[in-house]
């Protein structure tokens, strides 16, 4: 489903990996135009993670493979102008989170072509682990035991 917003059409989905939460938006641009979202111009094939470009945000390049990942297996990598907003969580679980809401959101533009790829690669899945809670008689940390008195 297209959604509008200013004469600007967009997709948009939500990914979540342990606390971190992903809003994407995928922007419908034309060649040599851009998207104002929040006062922030992002051009065609420009990804922009709370009003900053991706580099500043991930600036490694193993993270930048990972977040390009479902971009480059769908071959859209220049086809959207992409505005992330993602809060909660640490550096990996936001990482975690955008992937799965790039994913998602890419899977909609259209769903009988890409699906079965973004499906292959095991990107549509949520991971659900998260952390565990913290257990009565623990010193303080999810698994660890307390010592026993020897009497």
């Amino acid at each position: 489903m297209v959604k509008k917003t200013k004469n600007i059409q967009y997709y948009e989905s939500v990914g979540r990996r342990r606390q971190a939460v992903a809003r994407v938006r995928l922007y419908i641009t034309q060649k040599d135009k851009t998207a104002v979202v929040q006062n922030v111009k992002i051009k065609q094939g420009e990804i922009q993670v709370n009003g900053k470009p991706a580099d500043i945000i991930f600036p490694s390049l193993n993270e930048k493979n990972q977040y390009l990942l479902p971009l480059k297996l769908t071959d859209t990598e220049n086809r959207f102008a992409v505005s992330i907003l993602v809060h909660g969580g640490g550096k990996k679980g936001q990482l975690g989170a955008i992937i799965h809401g790039l994913a998602r959101a890419i899977e909609k533009t259209d769903k009988e072509t890409l699906r079965p790829i973004l499906k292959k690669a095991g990107l549509l899945t949520r991971d659900s682990r998260t952390r565990e809670r913290r257990k009565v008689g623990t010193g303080g940390k999810a698994r660890r035991v307390k010592q026993s008195p020897k009497r």
